[in-house]
């Protein structure tokens, strides 16, 4: 640039230091009062014998570059160098960042063979143990998601926090060999509770399997995001989701609903699950909380033993299953699920 340009030319830092100067013996000299004046205007600002342009905008911009003169020619040329200069730091803030390289990671833009590379290049642990959470806001808020969750998470050598849609944001935490699913689980609802109530926003979690390697956690995201596809379906009053405790409902989704509708049928008499009453079904319900005992149940809904072993017996009639079994009641309540899940998911195959 110095060699295309015959004037003076230079940028300043976000101290108004001069760090780096087609004329060397400048480099360490200050320009007071440069940024606060720029700060007013997206223009070029020429003073004291010289045009500046600030590299972005306004208060954000981090460098200032300066031309000497106060002509058209030199607001011209400190345009040109303003937009140059800015595209050159944007691709090396690109290829240098780590949340980049982390967010090309968790979404598969990335072969694993580049990972190490990659890895070695930005002096980036990559076998620390690491867990994937996936936020996705529900509400709308006057500050941007990311902002709410970076302000959380400061530390940006342990913790990445990325944006992946305009609602979602992923937060890839550094954790303790030692961490165990309830401290995880804590950090969630730190995150729900803090944005609730600071934020007047709502957010739904879902906690990925912690790894212990980087080519790991596109695999820990993906189950973070199925945490919360599943806990949509099973577990509707729940914000927080760890893809450990989806249990059964994890298999049931990822089965085609042909296969569902099969087993349906296989299992209930034609129209016998859907001639179960509201009330029946609650009393299907606090059985299995109850862990099929009939005494304890009965407590819980303030009826008599004989009055719950009557609607049991009921149920037997009306779909062949014994709730009182064990082999019947698993089977009973993965039908039910599987239910659940045809409802939310007509068109899966």
């Amino acid at each position: 640039m110095r060699d295309a340009v015959d004037r003076i030319i230079g940028v300043i830092d976000e101290n108004g230091v001069i760090i780096s100067c087609s004329e060397l013996v400048k480099i360490g000299e200050t320009r007071q009062g440069v940024r606060e004046e720029l700060a007013y205007t997206t223009d070029c600002l020429a003073v004291g014998g010289y045009t500046y342009r600030a590299l972005g905008s306004g208060t954000k911009s981090e460098y200032i570059v300066f031309v000497e003169g106060e002509d058209r020619s030199a607001e011209k040329t400190a345009t040109i160098l303003a937009v140059s200069l800015s595209n050159i730091k944007n691709l090396y803030d690109e290829k240098y960042d780590k949340s980049s390289f982390i967010k090309n990671v968790i979404l598969d833009n990335i072969l694993p063979s580049d990972i190490y590379i990659k890895s070695k290049e930005l002096h980036f642990t990559g076998d620390i143990p690491r867990i994937v959470f996936f936020i996705k806001f529900l509400g709308k808020s006057d500050m941007l998601p990311f902002d709410m969750v970076q302000n959380m998470f400061p530390d940006k050598n342990k913790d990445y926090v990325i944006s992946v849609s305009e609602h979602d944001i992923v937060l890839v935490r550094e954790i303790k060999q030692s961490t165990d699913a309830k401290e995880i689980e804590k950090v969630a609802k730190t995150i729900a509770d803090t944005i609730s109530s600071e934020f007047y926003t709502k957010v739904a979690i879902g906690i990925g399997t912690a790894v212990d390697n980087i080519k790991d956690l596109a695999r820990s995201f993906k189950e973070a995001q199925v945490a919360l596809e599943v806990g949509k379906v099973f577990d509707t009053e729940k914000n927080i989701i760890s893809y450990e405790n989806l249990g059964i409902g994890r298999l049931i989704y990822q089965l085609p609903t042909t296969l569902c509708d099969m087993f349906l049928q296989e299992v209930f008499k034609k129209g016998s699950l859907e001639s179960l009453d509201r009330e029946t079904l609650m009393t299907i319900q606090c059985f299995f909380e109850n862990n099929l005992n009939v005494s304890e149940t009965a407590r819980k809904l303030f009826v008599h033993r004989n009055t719950l072993v009557y609607r049991l017996e009921k149920i037997r009639k009306l779909t062949g299953l014994d709730l009182r079994e064990f082999e019947h009641a698993i089977t009973f309540k993965v039908a039910l699920m599987v239910k659940k899940y045809l409802s939310s998911k007509p068109a899966k195959f």
